[in-house]
């Protein structure tokens, strides 16, 4: 027996992927007309601003509402200028200079270039606290170590962008800052006190929310205080009671790339990370950067076999493709 056509493209509806090259092959357009929410492009989908806008179109024309998402941070993360480096000053130059309304300008530029473009979502910005000098893999990207400065930043960071027309994503939510491992590689844990994630790390989080950020990115990270032995990104607790219930946040939670180990190797293999993330609470998946036609489908099928054995309920599907 086949995959139910519904349920497929109500999984679909949950995933965020991304293909190889300067157009979209007939299978990435196929997903979209069957209902995936959206792909990514990086660096290897880049050549000039026509041919970024062309991509764009095509997706368009697969269907009107796709997402098309980005990461152009600015800085030392930049997919558009990936050859050339960045026009635009990251968010350390930002928070050294501290004039928030440059920040809203800085950002208002990237989303206005972005909605040129045709792209509708900017995975940014980075609003994690810089605070272990030996992060590996955050530290030029946050706007700096002290978490007020740090949230005025990231407040005026979502402001430009979604003032151009450009859906933010706040990442990584509950914090990456303060990791000393990369979590593309392993599961950070950050150990420390509740109180001490809520005045460090939180702030810069409670301020997009109060912001309007359109959505928010979880970590691939563990605080033993709250998440227990998962991930961020698996942790009810993290994204239902903390970041909905106590945050008020009502806009798209987005996953971190679930092929990245701190995800994957936890959950054995990006499918059943699919299904955790959003028995937790999240909405939109990252699938990753390196992804074809075969992946979509095991990731959506799983969702599908997952609905069907009690793992999933329906409701918490629908409105994770809904939202």
């Amino acid at each position: 027996m086949g995959t139910d056509p519904g349920l497929r493209r109500l999984a679909l509806g949950t995933l965020l992927a991304a293909f190889p090259g300067n157009t979209p092959p007939e299978w990435a357009l196929d997903l979209v007309t069957d209902g995936l929410a959206g792909h990514t492009l990086f660096g290897n989908n880049i050549e000039h601003p026509d041919q970024v806008a062309a991509t764009a179109a095509a997706l368009r024309g697969a269907r009107a509402d796709v997402l098309i998402a980005i990461d152009e941070e600015g800085g030392d993360v930049t997919r558009l200028a990936h050859a050339t480096g960045s026009p635009y000053p990251g968010n350390a130059a930002l928070g050294s200079v501290d004039d928030v309304e440059l920040t809203q300008r800085v950002y208002h530029a990237i989303g206005s270039e972005l909605a040129a473009l045709g792209i509708n979502v900017n995975l940014a910005p980075t609003v994690d606290v810089n605070s272990a000098d030996d992060n590996p893999v955050i530290g030029t990207r946050s706007f700096g170590a002290h978490p007020l400065q740090v949230a005025a930043h990231s407040a005026a960071a979502v402001a430009g962008l979604q003032s151009a027309g450009v859906a933010a994503c706040a990442k990584h939510f509950p914090g990456h800052g303060a990791t000393v491992t990369d979590s593309h590689h392993e599961l950070p844990t950050v150990d420390v006190p509740l109180d001490v994630l809520r005045n460090r790390d939180l702030p810069p989080f409670a301020a997009v929310v109060t912001a309007g950020t359109r959505a928010i990115m979880t970590a691939h990270i563990r605080v033993p205080v709250l998440t227990g032995d998962n991930p961020a990104t698996f942790s009810r607790a993290a994204l239902t009671d903390l970041l909905r219930r106590e945050y008020g946040f009502t806009g798209t939670i987005v996953t971190d790339a679930l092929e990245m180990k701190g995800a994957s190797v936890i959950a054995g293999g990006p499918g059943r990370a699919a299904v955790r993330a959003l028995a937790a609470g999240a909405d939109l998946l990252c699938i990753g950067a390196q992804v074809d036609a075969d992946l979509v489908e095991e990731v959506a099928a799983e969702i599908v076999a997952a609905l069907g054995d009690g793992r999933l309920d329906r409701a918490r599907v629908e409105a994770a493709a809904a939202s």
